[in-house]
C-alpha cells in the first residue's frame, strides 16, 4: 500500500505553512485574538492527548513489540510491529488529523498522526526522537470552496540505551518517513521543536473544523496554535481566514498582513491579503498585490540560502548578504538562515546586525542543543573587538 501522506499545515483560500522575520515579533500574537466573537468549544483536544499513550497501545507494546526486542533490538522491533509486519494494517487518511491514540485506534491517519503516534511508542520505550519538517514540492489540493497547500514532516529515532551493543542496530539514528523513498530524493529538511509539531496540529484541527463550518472550534484550535508556537505562520494564515469566513474584513486584513510583515514574499500571505481587500471593494490596494505578486521569484526552498552560501565561502559577503535576507523573508523562522546572515554581517564589519541575527537564530532554535551553540557563539561576538576570531 502507498502511503501519500501528506501533513495539512493550512486551512482555506490558500494558505501556506511559514515561519518568519528579520526583526524579533514582540509578541507576534498581540491585539490579534478576539475571544469575544466566538462561543467557547464544548469539546476541546488538550495538549497532553496529543502524544498520551493509551491503554490499547500499552497492551500492544507489551504484547507484540516487547517479545522481539531480545532479537532485533527496540527500534527494530517498534518498526517490525508498527509498519513492516503491517500487523496494524494501517492505511493513510488525509481527511482527519488524529491524536496518537486515535490513529492507533482507527489504524489511520495522515502523516503527522502517524509522526505522533509512531513517536508517542517511542518514547514510551526510550529511543530519542526527532521532528523534522521536509520541504517537498507543492501539493495544492482544493476542498470545497478552500484551496489548501500541504507540508510535510517525518521522525528520526535514536538508538535506546539497551540497544547501543547490538549488532542489529547499525545506525545511531533513522528516520522514518511514510513517503515513497523516491518522492524525497534531493529534498531538504529541518528539525523542528515538538512545540512547533504541536502547533502544526492544532493547526490541521483548526483547518479541517473550517473546511466543516465549525467556525467556533477552528478559532480555538488555531489559538491554540499559536500558543503553543507563535513563530509557525501556517497558524496566522489559518487565523485570517477563520475571521474572514466570519465577516471581519478588517480582522483578516490585520493578520494578513502580520503575515506579510513576518515574510514579506509569502505569496499565500499576499494572495490572501488580496482576497480580503477585495471583499472590501479596495481595488487599488488589491491591485497593488497583484503586481507584488506577479514580480515574485517561485525559486524552491533553500534556493537563495545555497547561493548565499556560496557567495560566502568565495568571499562576496555583500551577495551573500543580499541572498541571505531573500530566503529569509520567504521562511524567516529557520536558524540556520539567521546565523548564515550572522556570519556574512560579521565578515562585513557589521557587528551590532550580528549580533542581532545570532539572537535570532537563537530565538527560533528548535533544541537546547542548538541554542547553547548560539550562546557561545554570541559569547565570541562580545569579545569580537579584542581579536578573538567568531566561530563558523
Amino acid at each position: 500500500m502507498k502511503l501519500l501522506c501528506l501533513l495539512l499545515t493550512t486551512g482555506c483560500a490558500l494558505l501556506l505553512q511559514g515561519c518568519a522575520s528579520t526583526a524579533p515579533p514582540m509578541p507576534p500574537t498581540d491585539g490579534l485574538f478576539k475571544d469575544a466573537l466566538f462561543a467557547p468549544e464544548a469539546r476541546s483536544v488538550d495538549a497532553g492527548q496529543v502524544f498520551a499513550m493509551s491503554l490499547p497501545m500499552q497492551d500492544y507494546l507489551r504484547q507484540e513489540i516487547a517479545p522481539q526486542v531480545r532479537r532485533v533490538g527496540w527500534r527494530q522491533a517498534m518498526l517490525d510491529a508498527l509498519y513492516s509486519r503491517s500487523a496494524l494494517q494501517l492505511e493513510y487518511d488525509a481527511e482527519h488529523t488524529r491524536t496518537a491514540a486515535e490513529a492507533f485506534d482507527a489504524r489511520r491517519g495522515n502523516c503527522l498522526s502517524l509522526v505522533l503516534m509512531t513517536a508517542s511508542f517511542a518514547r514510551e520505550m526510550g529511543l530519542p526522537v526527532r521532528f523534522n519538517a521536509v520541504h517537498v514540492d507543492e501539493q495544492w489540493r482544493r476542498s470545497g470552496r478552500f484551496d489548501v497547500l500541504s507540508g510535510h514532516v517525518n521522525l528520526s529515532l535514536g538508538r535506546a540505551p539497551a540497544d547501543r551493543n547490538s549488532v542489529s542496530a547499525t545506525s545511531d539514528t533513522w528516520t522514518i518517513d511514510f513517503l515513497p523513498a523516491d518522492e524525497l530524493v534531493g529534498q531538504r529538511s529541518r528539525e523542528i521543536s515538538e512545540r512547533t509539531v504541536l502547533a502544526m496540529f492544532f493547526n490541521n484541527r483548526a483547518a479541517e473544523q473550517m473546511m466543516l463550518g465549525q467556525l467556533d472550534a477552528a478559532y480555538w484550535s488555531v489559538r491554540a496554535a499559536l500558543d503553543h508556537d507563535p513563530h509557525f505562520v501556517g497558524a496566522y494564515n489559518t487565523l485570517g481566514v477563520i475571521y474572514r469566513r466570519h465577516a471581519q474584513p478588517l480582522l483578516a486584513e490585520a493578520v494578513f498582513r502580520q503575515v506579510v510583515r513576518l515574510e514579506p514574499n509569502s505569496p499565500v500571505g499576499l494572495l490572501n491579503l488580496q482576497l480580503v481587500l477585495r471583499d472590501q471593494g479596495r481595488e487599488a490596494e488589491a491591485g497593488a498585490i497583484a503586481e507584488r505578486l506577479a514580480k515574485l521569484d517561485s525559486a524552491p526552498p533553500y534556493k537563495f540560502y545555497d547561493l548565499g552560501l556560496a557567495a560566502l565561502r568565495a568571499g562576496q559577503f555583500q551577495e551573500a548578504k543580499r541572498q541571505f535576507k531573500r530566503e529569509i523573508e520567504r521562511m524567516a523562522f529557520v536558524h540556520e538562515f539567521h546565523f548564515s546572515l550572522a556570519l556574512a554581517h560579521y565578515a562585513l564589519g557589521e557587528l551590532d546586525e550580528a549580533r542581532q541575527q545570532l539572537a535570532l537564530a537563537r530565538e527560533y532554535s528548535a533544541t537546547p542543543q542548538e541554542r547553547l551553540r548560539y550562546d557561545s557563539k554570541l559569547a565570541s561576538l562580545r569579545d569580537a573587538r579584542s581579536g578573538l576570531r567568531f566561530p563558523g
